[in-house]
């Protein structure tokens, strides 16, 4: 808190600070990205978290908390995502910095409605007591952007808040925006293709933590189990999670475990050991790649998660 008001007692405003745009600054790489896409050069966009960061450990520097609290529009995740920096982020929201949080726009699922639909399969057999989720099951999941469908109403809504700040010019940020929309619902159908090869049978995911519910959702797949058994990759599995998780991959047949770009894969590739004949996958989930990586932008990024993801389960 002393921290933010110092920021807001010696920053100076967004426009001044920079080159006389509008500055908008964001929590996530792959926010950022978005909001680049609809700003074009409307606006200084500012991203906080560097490509591969795991924003549930991201915290601010005194810099970046200045740069947040003097903001034009700052643009963050929401749902508890970014937890190292939520104190923050509500202390500049409540000291009069707009705020714009992505998970208002989507209609959010909870780890409830993702266990519920878990438990009605198969897959778990007589473990599925055995596995502790790790959370309370009433938290709302933030891992909205793994629908392409909820990132097209989070652009339009984003790309009307970016429109409205002075200094723009609206009809541009609007004609990006209808743009970029276009190029999400392109991208849900390519990944909806990309994916068309994998059974039913086979659509089934082991994660290295919750972050796909929203993504299974949307193109028909069960969630089997997860590593970390939470929607943070703070938590830790006891070996007792582990050993029944092995026994549910094994039961399923579950040819590949998905770790994370963005985590280390100790734990995964520890499971795929335990169970044999299984390889780890890594897949961009929670921050963006570097260029060349495969997933420098939101759109490369979920193209390539499919692109894996079809390869090892088709």
């Amino acid at each position: 808190m002393a921290l933010v008001a110092l920021a807001a007692a010696c920053g100076e405003s967004g426009s001044a600070a920079g080159d006389g745009r509008p500055q908008v600054v964001v929590t996530t790489s792959i926010l950022g990205d978005v909001a680049g896409e609809l700003a074009g050069g409307e606006v200084d966009v500012q991203v906080l978290m560097p490509p591969g960061a795991d924003p549930h450990e991201a915290a601010l520097s005194a810099r970046e908390a200045d740069s947040l609290a003097s903001a034009d529009l700052a643009v963050v995740n929401g749902a508890a995502f970014e937890q190292a920096m939520e104190d923050t982020i509500t202390a500049v929201e409540e000291d009069g910095t707009p705020v714009f949080r992505a998970t208002d726009h989507v209609e959010l699922l909870t780890f409830a409605d993702q266990h519920a639909a878990d438990e009605a399969g198969e897959a778990e057999g007589e473990h599925g007591d055995e596995l502790d989720h790790g959370h309370d099951d009433a938290e709302a999941d933030p891992h909205v952007w793994t629908d392409p469908t909820g990132m097209i109403e989070v652009a339009r809504a984003l790309g009307d808040r970016i429109a409205e700040l002075d200094g723009v010019n609206a009809e541009t940020i609007e004609a990006n925006t209808t743009d970029y929309m276009a190029a999400l619902e392109g991208l849900d159908t390519e990944v909806e293709q990309d994916l068309a090869a994998i059974p039913a049978e086979r659509r089934r995911l082991v994660t290295n933590h919750e972050v796909f519910g929203y993504f299974a959702q949307r193109y028909g797949f069960e969630v089997v189990g997860a590593v970390i058994p939470a929607g943070t990759t703070q938590a830790e599995p006891s070996s007792a999670e582990v050993e029944a998780l092995a026994e549910v991959v094994e039961e399923a047949g579950v040819p590949a475990i998905f770790a994370e770009t963005s985590s280390p894969a100790t734990l995964a590739d520890a499971l795929a050991e335990t169970v044999g004949d299984v390889r780890v996958v890594p897949l961009f989930s929670e921050s963006l790649g570097d260029e060349g990586s495969g997933g420098a932008t939101y759109v490369e990024m979920m193209r390539t998660n499919a692109e894996r993801i079809a390869e090892a389960l088709a």
